[in-house]
């Protein structure tokens, strides 16, 4: 499943550094009737939505900019960056301090969202697999949705089934999710996939049944956790496969 990233260039920093201006700029005409209390939680709100929608950083530039245009606009001396009153010192502090605590939380949960809607997608994945393998009366209809699934999963150029083949010693999809290139561990997690085709066995009642062989796609890193869905899914064929070429017992 593709991740789904927020801005990260210089234009989300741009935002970040601006909102809170805005803001400022808005609120302005009201300095006289709206408490300086309630200027800040205002700010907070915008530091919030900039973390949840940005990343870490800019959610820190938010805080820092609030802070900033805070002190400028809403404390006196008016119009420059000192604080005469002591509340006003304690309030622009208390709102630097929050910002920057609300902006990691709010950044951290929108990570944390990434992900849970990442583990569905791998769940479902297994599950329509599962189904599909229990239901289908031919074995080649579960193999060739695995093998679809593995080229969307795993980011793939393409990927063939090879049944009951052992040609050649190509790197090799592990059970645990590593990669071997000969003897030697491929570290999959950093360089992605090797280019050359890389073999993930399938087997059944074990016995060995057949193999996919990954075409990956230059460039890309799947994830451990896209590779170990890999392996499950492939189980899945091989256990169609296995399940379809024994002979049925007489009741």
């Amino acid at each position: 499943m593709r991740r789904y990233l927020a801005p990260r260039g210089p234009l989300s920093l741009i935002v970040a550094a601006a909102a809170p201006l805005l803001l400022s700029l808005v609120l302005l005409p009201l300095r006289d009737s709206i408490a300086n209390t309630n200027v800040a939680l205002l700010l907070v709100v915008v530091v919030v939505s900039v973390a949840a929608f940005g990343h870490r950083l800019a959610g820190a530039v938010a805080a820092v900019s609030a802070a900033v245009w805070f002190d400028f606009f809403f404390t006196h001396p008016y119009q420059q960056l000192a604080i005469s009153k002591t509340s006003d010192l304690t309030t622009a502090v208390l709102l630097l301090a929050v910002g920057l605590a609300v902006s990691q939380l709010a950044a951290r949960a929108r990570r944390f969202q990434v992900v849970a809607i990442t583990d569905a997608g791998y769940l479902a994945r297994i599950h329509d697999t599962a189904v599909l393998a229990r239901s289908s009366n031919s074995a080649l209809t579960v193999v060739d949705h695995v093998r679809d699934e593995l080229i969307d999963l795993l980011q793939l150029r393409n990927c063939r089934f090879e049944y009951g083949s052992l040609i050649g010693h190509p790197p090799s999809l592990q059970p645990d999710g590593s990669v071997l290139v000969g003897s030697r561990r491929w570290d999959a997690d950093v360089l992605g996939l090797p280019e050359e085709d890389v073999e993930l066995r399938m087997f059944g009642s074990g016995k060995y049944i057949g193999r996919f062989m990954l075409e990956p796609t230059p460039g890309t890193v799947p994830s451990r956790q896209a590779r170990l869905v890999a392996l499950t899914l492939a189980d899945h064929a091989g256990a169609a496969l296995d399940s379809l070429s024994r002979p049925v017992k007489a009741a």
